[in-house]
């Protein structure tokens, strides 16, 4: 265990630190299902929120209390009554709701209060800071139904709560909101997540839900949607794990509205929603999954669905912006000799001759191209993917902008010098020749004692 542990976990934590150095400073809504705490997740869930809170994450914890809240009605011998997607509250169904939220209150906050020595809440001190920064509206009546004191979010006092996240508290909202006369409403957790998101600008809205995502086979045929989303928890069925807003746009308006949280329309709704209100990222992540909030928050793929305005992976030429994270994502390469090492500088000097791909800030792929215009041709060098990424075809689609980009430049041979890679490259249209066939100006520089073997592509 001495021996695996640092090979396995300084490469894992390094990969991490990007995201670490990206989200610090950011706003995070986190939208919490009663599902969650009602299966006995809540210890662990709050040691991960405790965790970002850490990494200097600004969080708003909007909670749901839906099993909760049936448990309260059958207790008093009492049914939930639904219309239109949503319940219909009547004054024992508010008393009802009133004493879930209390108790679940009262167990989050003995929850962020824990401080067990050996458990990731050791040491950990968060104030947890909850108040009337909700005013609600009545749904009212609706195609002849009152929903009595069932309510809407009509303002979230953003002032108030930046306020709050600025003192490095946590910000709770409970599903409650009182209109200026005082009156109280029966919020849903989802449109309180979702105003506060809005409202502050929040840089991600994270839906903590019963669901896995957006499934790929949902995506790919709407019109079967409500025979897909039976295999929510069907391990071979595969989440769509990031969806642009267009596309989350065409498919909600192909899918029928929602009656349950289980259906896909349900909080892809509220995705839409926000996105279109101006979050950058809305996530909706399975509470099932232990740790599935760090893994969707500092892992490049996640475990869940994201919805974001344009697609967050970008193929495009290098900036001098980018020397650091190409400097990094190289760096391990070179240190175990795949690459030969270059300094600071020289990726300074040419950073125009890079090609990166860029996921949501990070890099995680690239190479250079130096063009031999004398003999026709051009190397490509330090063609790098992370190994978090590897074989998802990022290589091949950087090889492709490469050699398109040598082809702009009227050249007809493409070369790579490699010691490791060498069958890759041979699958992919690249042929063995001696090394005396490099142009002049780089053979001068080939390093013999590496032995590297010189593959060439044609062109044209």
């Amino acid at each position: 265990m001495d021996l695996v542990f640092p090979h396995t976990f300084v490469p894992w934590f390094r990969s991490v630190a990007p995201h670490i150095h990206a989200h610090r400073g950011k706003t995070f809504v986190v939208g919490l299902s009663g599902e969650l705490i009602a299966a006995g997740k809540l210890e662990s869930f709050v040691q991960d929120l405790a965790l970002m809170h850490a990494m200097g994450i600004k969080i708003v914890l909007a909670h749901g209390f839906r099993p909760q809240l049936e448990e309260q009605l059958r207790a008093k011998g009492q049914e939930s009554q639904f219309s239109h997607g949503m319940r219909i509250t009547d004054p024992i169904a508010l008393d009802c709701a009133q004493e879930a939220a209390g108790q679940l209150r009262y167990e989050i906050e003995a929850a962020f209060s824990l401080g067990l020595p050996n458990t990731p809440m050791a040491g950990a001190s968060i104030s947890l800071i909850s108040g009337n920064f909700i005013t609600a509206r009545p749904v009212g009546i609706v195609d002849g139904v009152d929903f009595m004191h069932t309510g809407l979010v009509r303002k979230i006092d953003a002032i108030a709560v930046r306020r709050a996240l600025d003192t490095g508290a946590l910000v709770m909202l409970s599903p409650f909101g009182f209109s200026h006369t005082g009156e109280a409403f029966n919020l849903s957790m989802e449109d309180v997540a979702t105003s506060a998101a809005i409202a502050l600008q929040a840089d991600k809205l994270i839906f903590v839900t019963e669901v896995r995502g957006i499934l790929q086979s949902i995506v790919a045929d709407p019109d079967r949607a409500a025979e897909l989303e039976a295999r929510q928890h069907d391990p071979d069925e595969e989440v769509d794990t990031e969806l642009a807003l267009a596309d989350a746009k065409r498919l909600l308006a192909a899918l029928p509205n929602p009656t349950q949280p289980t259906d896909t329309a349900f909080y892809l709704q509220h995705g839409v929603k926000a996105t279109e209100g101006g979050v950058e990222r809305v996530h909706i992540i399975p509470y099932r999954v232990d740790g599935a909030l760090l893994m969707e928050v500092f892992t490049h793929d996640g475990v869940g669905t994201m919805i974001v305005d344009e697609k967050l992976e970008s193929l495009r030429e290098a900036t001098p912006d980018d020397v650091g994270g190409i400097l990094q994502l190289i760096e391990p390469f070179e240190q175990d000799g795949t690459l030969v090492k270059r300094s600071r500088t020289e990726i300074e000097r040419d950073v125009a001759q890079y090609t990166v791909i860029e996921h949501d800030g990070v890099i995680f792929g690239c190479a250079a191209l130096y063009p031999f215009p004398e003999a026709s041709t051009a190397e490509m060098a330090a063609l790098t993917i992370s190994p978090n990424v590897q074989g998802q075809g990022d290589g091949e689609r950087i090889l492709k902008r490469i050699e398109q980009r040598a082809r702009a430049m009227g050249l007809s041979t493409l070369f790579v010098l490699t010691t490791r890679t060498m069958h890759w490259f041979i699958k992919r249209g690249f042929a063995q020749v001696d090394p005396i066939w490099l142009p002049e100006a780089r053979k001068r520089s080939y390093k013999w004692d590496r032995r590297s073997k010189v593959l060439v592509k044609h062109l044209k």
